[in-house]
């Protein structure tokens, strides 16, 4: 797998140490990067006033094998860049109680609003009569938001007395999927459905008999290669600050799901709750109701 070229970095970093013609082709694709990923090799040259070969050289001092690979390679990057180039900061003016009160918590409420509207109670059933059942869960995320998940997720469910446990890497997934059975349950985690290890492992979880259920994109890869998908589609606020919506939407509807499996086994569940907090009792003292835990 070739490396990420962060083309935008490698231009900023290298600025001022190309050869002087080199610097002029610098200088301009800087200040015109949406444009260059659509330009001529000649017009580029004409632009700055220098020969086509000097282009390529810069190209390549920039570890591109040539003008149209540093094109694409710009491109690419600009796909997942420009959000952050061109996004405006926050005012000075602008308090902490405003940015908390109306921007962070308005974004989290207008996001459990709209997973209200996308839930299905039918998958949600669905989901907590196969979850009950389960000898395990393993629940597995990649990547950041999806990774957390996992592991809050995995946490829900162990307090009901059901093993369970969360895993991100990519080889644990795939060996851990090769241990299960008919009596298992793969819970996959992903905002696109796409990472290929999430999909070979739920794969091989069902090669040997193991239910997978998906949280996930509906119109996914992984979404395919699962018994059971809970699609949830969350549009991503344009503020690049903001907190990431499928991560909340995906914790709320873990909380929905680990309470509709309680409510399945309430004797299990309360007991495997009740020694829970027993055990804690030497370091958080009976105060009345409190949480599982601090």
């Amino acid at each position: 797998m070739q490396p990420t070229a962060d083309i935008i970095s490698l231009l900023r970093s290298q600025s001022g140490s190309f050869p002087n013609r080199e610097q002029l082709v610098a200088d301009y694709v800087s200040e015109n990067l949406e444009a260059v990923t659509t330009i001529a090799l000649s017009d580029l040259a004409n632009n700055v006033g220098v020969s086509e070969p000097t282009v390529i050289r810069f190209c390549r001092t920039l570890g591109c094998d040539g003008f149209r690979d540093f094109k694409m390679r710009l491109a690419q990057n600009l796909a997942v860049s420009m959000q952050y180039l061109t996004s405006e900061d926050i005012s000075d003016d602008t308090t902490a109680a405003d940015v908390l009160s109306s921007h962070v918590l308005g974004v989290i409420i207008e996001n459990l609003r709209l997973l209200r509207d996308q839930i299905s109670s039918q998958q949600i059933d669905q989901a907590a009569d196969i979850l009950v059942k389960a000898r395990q869960i393993a629940f597995f995320g990649v990547g950041g938001g999806s990774t957390t998940v996992a592991f809050d997720a995995a946490n829900r469910f162990f307090r009901l007395g059901i093993p369970a446990q969360s895993q991100s890497d990519g080889y644990l997934q795939r060996m851990l999927s090769s241990t299960l059975g008919p009596e298992d349950v793969v819970f996959a985690i992903s905002t696109s459905g796409r990472p290929v290890e999430l999909i070979h492992s739920a794969a091989i979880a069902r090669q040997y008999g193991a239910k997978v259920i998906s949280l996930t994109n509906p119109d996914s890869p992984l979404a395919a290669e699962s018994d059971l998908v809970i699609g949830i589609e969350m549009p991503e606020n344009p503020d690049i600050y903001k907190p990431t919506a499928t991560r909340h939407a995906f914790l709320a509807t873990i909380d929905v799901i680990a309470t509709a499996v309680a409510r399945r086994m309430p004797h299990q569940a309360k007991e495997k709750l009740r020694r829970i907090r027993s055990s804690l009792m030497t370091v958080n003292s009976p105060t009345g109701r409190q949480p599982i835990g601090d």
